[in-house]
């Protein structure tokens, strides 16, 4: 057909390669280009298997209880107690890091300050060199904190005398563990290990832990969720932000601690005031336990983990449970702090993407509109980032909801086959750190998953449903 012998009203949506869109234009015809690629990124392997998933109804059953787990997670936080004392793997010189599994010749630069730190810490080294030696000859053993129920931001490393948060689900019984928030400046989750960084480590692990236990105890624990849904809806994403978090936990304990008394009372309330992150590590429990609620349904393509340690990018699936599938971590585009750049980054790093994980953070960027002055962009982008978000997940939560979306909730329940079929990776909202051990934050910024994780994640799962013949 010619572009003369065409309707005068015609109207084309075009998918794909836009060649015959020059033509249409050319003839006045209203063209509409679809952003559109092939599943899969056009690897035909996967995207079958992608397919499969998909048309499999006991696949949608399996998603659907993961996906009921895990908005059903019921978060108390009901104590505080030392690492060695959870987690007993703990005691015999073995450290937790944030990501997937780590060896020492791959661990990036803050990583690696942050387990000097650690070892000098507990007294296993004198010097940062017996340190390090002592790290790269194995006489101190490393562990994915994912794998003893923990999460941890940035560094994540976790060692013995380190407080951590107990959150616990009082329906199932099921606990997770996150350590304390540092605040920002010079910490150990960036790298850092002079001694004002652990002489303030110390401080956390006793009369900060002391005052923090001592308020739980009389509260008698704090209901997680329904704080978390109200900083929602107060501005907070609850990875990123967590101002509004931070101050309505410091509400509540703020009693308990005048009540029990102590020199130690005021500075604990200064330092909390200080640090709008402090509530950061009590959002990313809260997700642990979450997600984890998700864990192990036969089937299912729910994700129930997101995590970096500055090398590699990993998640887990339901179906798959405890299996990693990894990709290069990337490095953040976003803003940074003034002198620094792109070429000073780390890759990313951390564990803090379990908020992403479980529906928060970047999945709901709409929520914190002021983000985006921290992190680039825009509050259209903030709106528009969630409602693609939406696409990829399983459904909604029913209890953390976004104002500026009608109180829609929040998108809930990461589905690799979604990711895979349509090549949008989960958004995250993050740090940035410096590549070298020691220099701390240099910016803050939005990433996103690497779909190769997901992609290996599908292939696998449905060479383990259907075989190898797909």
């Amino acid at each position: 057909m010619t572009p003369a012998a065409l309707p005068a009203e015609l109207a084309v949506l075009n998918l794909g390669i836009a060649t015959f869109l020059p033509g249409l234009t050319d003839a006045n015809t209203r063209t509409v280009a679809a952003a559109w690629s092939p599943p899969a990124r056009g690897n035909a392997a996967v995207g079958w298997a992608a397919a499969r998933l998909a048309a499999d109804p006991r696949v949608d059953s399996a998603n659907a209880e993961a996906l009921a787990r895990l908005t059903s997670s019921r978060p108390v936080l009901i104590g505080t107690a030392p690492a060695s004392t959870l987690i007993p793997t703990l005691a015999d010189r073995v450290l937790l890091h944030a990501g997937p599994p780590l060896s020492w010749n791959r661990a990036a630069g803050p990583v690696r300050g942050a387990f000097i730190g650690a070892v000098l810490l507990e007294g296993w080294a004198e010097t940062p060199l017996a340190a390090e030696a002592a790290l790269a000859s194995g006489e101190v053993h490393f562990e994915p904190c994912h794998h003893h129920g923990a999460v941890a931001p940035m560094a994540g490393v976790i060692s013995p005398s380190m407080p951590l948060w107990i959150v616990e689900d009082p329906v199932t019984g099921r606990r997770a563990f996150s350590n304390y928030n540092e605040g920002l400046g010079k910490v150990l989750r960036f790298g850092a290990y002079s001694s004002e960084v652990l002489e303030r480590l110390r401080w956390m692990g006793s009369g900060l832990f002391g005052a923090i236990q001592a308020a739980l105890a009389d509260l008698g624990g704090i209901e997680l969720r329904p704080l978390m849904a109200r900083a929602l809806q107060m501005g907070d994403e609850l990875h990123n932000r967590n101002a509004a978090a931070t101050g309505l936990l410091t509400r509540l304990l703020a009693p308990a601690l005048a009540r029990i008394g102590g020199g130690e009372a005021a500075r604990v309330l200064e330092f909390i005031g200080a640090n709008d992150h402090f509530f950061l590590n009590l959002s990313m429990a809260a997700c642990k336990l979450a997600a984890d609620a998700g864990r192990g349904v036969e089937g299912s393509t729910l994700c129930t983990a997101m995590a970096r340690n500055g090398t590699d990018f990993g998640i887990q699936i339901s179906g798959l449970d405890g299996q990693w599938f990894t990709s290069p971590a990337p490095v953040v585009d976003g803003l940074f702090f003034g002198g620094y750049g792109p070429r000073d980054a780390a890759p990313d790093l951390g564990d803090s993407a379990i908020t992403e994980t479980a529906g928060l953070g970047g999945l709901s960027l709409a929520a914190a509109p002021a983000i985006v002055q921290f992190v680039g962009g825009t509050s259209a982008l903030a709106l528009d980032t969630t409602r693609r978000m939406a696409a990829i997940c399983l459904g909604s939560h029913p209890e953390y909801t976004i104002p500026a979306l009608d109180f829609r909730g929040v998108p809930a329940g990461i589905d690799a086959r979604k990711v895979v079929d349509l090549n949008r990776a989960p958004v995250i909202n993050t740090g940035i750190a410096h590549r070298e051990a020691g220099v701390g934050q240099i910016g803050a910024g939005i990433t996103a998953a690497p779909l190769g994780c997901f992609e290996g994640a599908v292939a696998a799962l449905a060479t383990d449903r259907y075989g190898a013949a797909l």
